[in-house]
C-alpha cells in the first residue's frame, strides 16, 4: 500500500540520519544552556500539567515532571520510570510495584507510594474536569470516586512506603496509560496549593527557576535526579514561538538549538546542503481532523458527517498546504499502529456523492455550521480556509471562528463548539487510543464528539478482554473501520513530524509520540556550542 510504503521510507530516512548523528558523536559531556521552543501557541496555558490537554504545556513538563512509566523513544515503548519492577497478577487487573528510592522531589522530599496515590487521587477530583482522568479512570474505584460514589479509589493499594499495587478495572498494559506527561507524580498534599500552581514542583531531571509568561519557561539542572549522570545540560530555556517564521529566523541566527519544522521550513530545509544534515523526521501518533459536535442537529446524521468528508479534497491539501509533510488519514489509528488496516481507503474526493447524501439526509439545501480552530499552519485556520470553498461547492456553509491554542482546549472538553479541528494523539497504543470514542468515557476526558455506538462498544469491550495481541488487534482493527463508516470528524491526516537541530547538538529522540516531547536529560552539547 502506498501509505505503508511512505511510512517504510520515512522510518528508512530517520535510521540514516540518526545513524549519521550516532557516527559522529563523541561521549557525552556536561554543561551548556539549551534554549528549546514550544512551537503551538502564545502562552502556556497552565502550570499545572494535570490539568492540560495540550502539549505546547507537556513541553515545559518533560523537563519537571515524570511519571511512573516513561516514554522510551528510540526503542518506541513505554519503560518503567518510577519503580524498579513490576509483577502482574494472572488474570491481568493486579499490578504490583516496586518504587525506587533515590526519587527526590525538588523540595527534597523523598517519593513514596503515597505521592503517586495522592496524585492519582487528585486528577479523579469529582470537583474538577481534569483530561488527565482519562487515563487514570480504569483504574478500580477511579470512576466512583470522581462522581462521588467513594470517598477513596478503592484499586490503589499501599504495602509500604515503597510497594504499591494497582488494581484495574479490565486486563490491560497499564503502560500506556501511566506514561501520559498528565499523570505525572505530584508531592502529596502540596499540588493543591496557589504557590505550587506558580514553582511547580516534580521528580524531573529539572527544576523550575523562573516563568515569564509568552515569553519563556526556565528550568536548571537538579543534582538529585535519580538517572545517575543525567542531565547533562546546566540549563534550559523552553521559548514560546508559535509563529514559524519567527522559528526559522532565531534558528537560522543560532539563537535556538532546535526548531519544530511547518510544511514551509520542510521544504526549505530539505533543500539547504548543510540544513539537511540536521533534520529528524518521524511518522508521529497524531491525526489530524475535524471534530463534529453529535448534539448539533445536522450532524446527528451520518449521512451528513460522511458528505462532508467525500466534499473535502484531502489530498490536495496535503500535497498543497502541507507540502507532504503528512499522510494521508483514513480513519483514527495511524499507520504505524498495530492495529491499522493496511487495506482501509480513504474517503474519496467525491462532490456528487456528497450532495446525494446531503438530499438523503433532508439537507438539499445545505446547512451552515461554526469551525473553531487555532493559527496553527498544519492544522488550523489555514486548513479551514482551504475547505471552506469545497463545502460551499455542496451546499454547506462555514463560519469559521478563530481562538488561540490555550481556548481551544478548554472549550473542546468543554463541548462548547459546533465543530473544531484538532490534532491529537492516536497512538501508540490503539486500545487506548480508541477508547476515546467509547460511550462511557466523558467528553472531558476525551470523547469530544460524544460519539455513542453500541455495536463500536462491543468491539472495544471484547477487546479489552482480549490475551492474545492478535485477537486484541483484530477487534481494534473492525472498530477503527466501524469509526470511520460512522465518521464522527472528518478524517484529514497523520502527522509527519520534523524538527531541525544546531550541528553542537547530540541525543535528540525521534519520538513518534510528540517529537516536540524531548528527554531534555539526553540531550548534551559538544565543544562547538556558544557559550551562553
Amino acid at each position: 500500500m502506498a501509505g505503508r510504503s511512505a511510512f517504510a521510507l520515512a522510518l528508512a530516512a530517520f535510521l540514516l540520519a540518526a545513524g549519521a548523528s550516532s557516527a559522529r558523536a563523541d561521549e557525552p559531556r556536561q554543561g551548556g544552556t539549551l534554549n528549546y521552543v514550544a512551537p503551538y501557541g502564545s502562552s502556556f496555558s497552565s502550570l499545572d500539567i494535570h490539568a492540560s490537554a495540550q502539549i505546547q504545556d507537556a513541553i515545559w513538563s518533560k523537563a519537571i515532571h515524570k511519571p511512573l512509566y516513561d516514554w522510551d523513544a528510540d526503542a518506541n515503548q513505554p519503560v518503567l520510570a518510577l519503580a524498579t519492577d513490576v509483577a502482574a497478577s494472572d488474570d491481568g487487573l493486579v499490578y504490583t510495584y516496586k518504587l525506587r528510592q533515590d526519587v527526590y522531589f525538588h523540595n527534597g522530599k523523598q517519593m513514596t507510594a503515597d505521592d503517586i496515590i495522592w496524585t492519582y487521587t487528585r486528577i479523579m477530583d469529582p470537583q474538577k474536569a481534569y483530561p488527565s482522568a482519562r487515563f487514570i479512570r480504569y483504574i478500580k474505584g477511579a470512576a466512583e470516586y470522581s462522581e462521588g460514589k467513594a470517598e477513596a479509589i478503592s484499586g490503589l493499594k499501599k504495602i509500604d512506603d515503597f510497594t504499591l499495587e494497582i488494581t484495574f478495572t479490565d486486563p490491560m498494559d497499564p503502560a500506556y496509560l501511566l506514561m501520559r506527561n498528565v499523570t505525572s507524580i505530584y508531592p502529596k498534599d502540596e499540588g493543591n496549593s496557589e504557590e505550587f500552581l506558580k514553582h511547580p514542583i516534580g521528580v524531573g531531571p529539572y527544576k523550575f527557576a523562573e516563568y515569564v509568561p509568552g515569553s519563556r519557561l526556565t528550568v536548571e539542572r537538579w543534582e538529585k535526579y535519580f538517572d545517575s549522570g543525567k542531565p547533562y545540560l546546566d540549563k534550559v530555556n523552553i521559548m514560546i514561538m508559535g509563529d514559524a517564521s519567527a522559528r526559522d529566523v532565531a534558528f537560522r541566527n543560532k539563537e535556538i538549538d532546535v526548531s519544530v519544522l511547518g510544511p514551509a521550513q520542510y521544504v526549505a530545509y530539505k533543500a539547504d546542503p548543510e540544513m539537511s544534515k540536521y533534520i529528524l523526521e518521524v511518522p508521529e501518533v497524531f491525526t489530524r481532523f475535524v471534530g463534529f459536535n453529535l448534539d448539533y442537529e445536522p450532524f446527528k446524521d451520518k449521512r451528513v458527517r460522511q458528505a462532508i468528508n467525500y466534499a473535502i479534497d484531502s489530498d490536495l491539501i496535503i500535497k498543497r498546504l502541507a507540502k507532504d509533510k503528512a499522510y494521508r488519514a483514513t480513519s483514527w489509528l495511524p499507520i504505524s499502529s498495530p492495529a491499522y488496516d493496511k487495506d482501509a481507503k480513504p474517503y474519496p474526493y467525491d462532490p456528487e456523492k456528497a450532495k446525494e447524501l446531503l438530499k438523503e439526509a433532508g439537507y438539499a439545501e445545505g446547512f451552515e455550521f461554526e469551525l473553531t480552530a487555532t493559527q496553527n499552519e498544519s492544522w488550523g485556520l489555514t486548513i479551514v480556509e482551504a475547505i471552506i470553498p469545497m463545502l460551499a461547492k455542496v451546499g454547506i456553509t462555514v463560519k469559521a471562528k478563530p481562538v488561540e491554542s490555550s481556548v481551544l482546549s478548554e472549550v473542546v472538553p468543554a463541548g462548547d463548539f459546533q465543530a473544531f479541528m484538532w490534532s491529537y494523539t492516536s497512538g501508540p497504543d490503539p486500545l487506548t487510543a480508541l477508547l476515546n470514542f467509547h460511550s462511557e468515557t466523558p467528553q472531558s476526558s476525551g470523547n469530544y464528539e460524544k460519539f455513542n455506538n453500541p455495536d463500536y462498544d462491543k468491539l472495544i469491550d471484547a477487546a479489552k478482554q482480549a490475551r492474545n495481541e492478535d485477537e486484541k488487534n483484530e477487534l481494534l482493527r473492525q472498530a477503527n473501520n466501524l469509526l470511520q463508516e460512522e465518521a464522527p470528524m472528518w478524517f484529514f491526516n497523520y502527522n509527519k513530524a520534523v524538527i531541525a537541530y544546531q550541528p553542537w547538538l547530540h541525543g535528540a529522540q525521534p519520538n513518534s509520540m510528540e517529537i516536540a516531547l524531548q528527554s531534555y536529560e539526553k540531550i548534551w552539547f559538544d565543544e562547538s556550542a556558544p557559550s551562553r
